[in-house]
């Protein structure tokens, strides 16, 4: 039921990207959002356009049919399944994400996140050699250098300057910008880069050497005459002496340094490691999904691993590549795929796309997602932080508390999934 009265809702978070920023102010008259303060160029399109598509809560190849038909269809695909995926969860709640982890481990499925085609390679390098990590609350109190390599947030995390990294005014940083120098280390110039004090150009594909020269330049070893350091040598000296000599500094890295690999993203994290001999010196991924690092700590707490587990021998096995979505797609291990969120097919491959459509697929999905397959079920499902309030975690694994800003009679994600354990023989899922 919706009301005509025009009303305003205080500190709304907004999922839209990992800062997750808590501070809206969202009108709401008629049923529709009409105003959104504080909403960034990315989060105001996305809240106007809530509510104007109602698609039928559930669909069978393309028809509207009843909730309870399109569950007992789900869980027939469910129960046939020799290798089920379960995919997603990127735009879930710590509910739903909970849910889906539970009826992988009933069902023996492989369970994956948007991670696997985003920052496998970060989680996989912070296996290998730990992080230093920090909250966006101590940047924006303390940080007084903060790099982002690899990693365009005016693009990408429009408000992040603004509320945590280059703008805000902290404790320890009353002058917010005038306290801080901002570094972008890229391949190329980019809106970020227009607004720094810095730009240290990386030559294409050399992110490790230019990381691990400035590792050497800390201890004072400079590279031989002729050696291929990534980047101009001079700038990368100026840059190890300013690190060293910072106060608290942050290193910000996105998809530009994950795609080298996980050597690559290791290299910055051992370099803030060593960093730490001398200053306080931290590292964090951009996440760009709203709860993508939700994901990663529900996956992580309930398996014991982040992404890509496998659960067909009644215990969680991890392995990137082997029990990565696309991977397994690719090679046709997959003979029915249950996504929760189907935003992460975009990015599969042509050839993942075709072999997810010759597969009965069962997605839950917001009404406001166009459909990127013709699914064998579909489950319209509410939007946690718009219909539902719900928990997800900020790109710092802090937990954000969430708001509903209109009720809808879409059932939450959470509850589709428990009604399909029932069905599949089981009372309730784990939490």
């Amino acid at each position: 039921m919706k009301t005509d009265m025009a009303h305003t809702i205080e500190n709304v978070a907004c999922t839209v990207c990992g800062c997750v920023c808590d501070d809206l102010r969202i009108t709401v008259d008629g049923g529709r959002v009409t105003h959104a303060e504080n909403a960034c160029r990315l989060a105001e399109p996305w809240f106007l356009a809530q509510e104007t598509r109602h698609p039928p809560t559930a669909e069978i190849d393309g028809r509207a049919v009843p909730l309870e038909t399109a569950l007992d269809r789900a869980a027939d695909i469910l129960r046939h399944s020799r290798s089920p995926l379960v995919y997603g969860l990127s735009r879930s709640s710590t509910e739903g994400q909970q849910a889906a982890v539970a009826i992988a481990d009933r069902i023996g499925a492989t369970i994956d996140t948007t991670a696997s085609l985003g920052h496998a390679p970060a989680i996989v390098a912070l296996q290998e050699a730990g992080e230093s990590v920090c909250t966006l609350g101590e940047v924006k109190n303390r940080a007084d250098l903060v790099i982002f390599w690899g990693s365009d947030p005016v693009e990408s995390h429009p408000r992040h300057f603004e509320r945590y990294s280059v703008d805000a005014r902290g404790l320890f940083t009353p002058g917010g910008r005038a306290d801080r120098t901002i570094v972008v280390a890229d391949v190329r110039p980019t809106a970020s880069s227009a607004a720094a004090d810095i730009f240290l150009p990386i030559e294409p594909g050399r992110d490790f050497e230019a990381l691990w020269t400035l590792r050497g330049l800390l201890r004072g070893l400079a590279p031989e005459a002729g050696a291929v350091v990534g980047a101009p040598i001079e700038m990368l000296t100026n840059l190890a002496q300013r690190m060293k000599a910072c106060r608290f500094g942050v290193a910000f890295f996105g998809l530009g340094l994950s795609r080298g690999g996980h050597r690559t993203v290791e290299a910055l994290l051992r370099l803030v490691t060593d960093l730490n001999d001398y200053t306080r010196f931290y590292a964090r991924r951009m996440r760009v999904s709203g709860d993508v690092t939700g994901a990663d700590s529900v996956l992580a707490w309930q398996t014991g691993y982040p992404f890509s587990v496998n659960l067909g021998r009644g215990y969680p096995r991890f392995n990137p590549g082997e029990f990565s979505a696309q991977d397994m797609l690719l090679r046709g291990e997959v003979d029915a795929c249950l996504l929760v969120g189907s935003q992460g097919v975009r990015r599969f491959t042509p050839e993942a796309k075709e072999s997810l459509r010759r597969i009965p697929t069962i997605v839950l999905d917001g009404p406001m997602v166009e459909p990127l397959l013709a699914p064998t079920v579909r489950i319209t499902t509410a939007v946690y932080g718009f219909h539902l309030p719900g928990v997800v975690y900020r790109m710092d694994e802090v937990p954000i508390p969430l708001r509903a800003v209109l009720p809808t009679e879409y059932p939450s994600d959470g509850d589709v999934l428990q009604e399909l354990m029932k069905r599949l023989g089981y009372r309730r899922a784990a939490t």
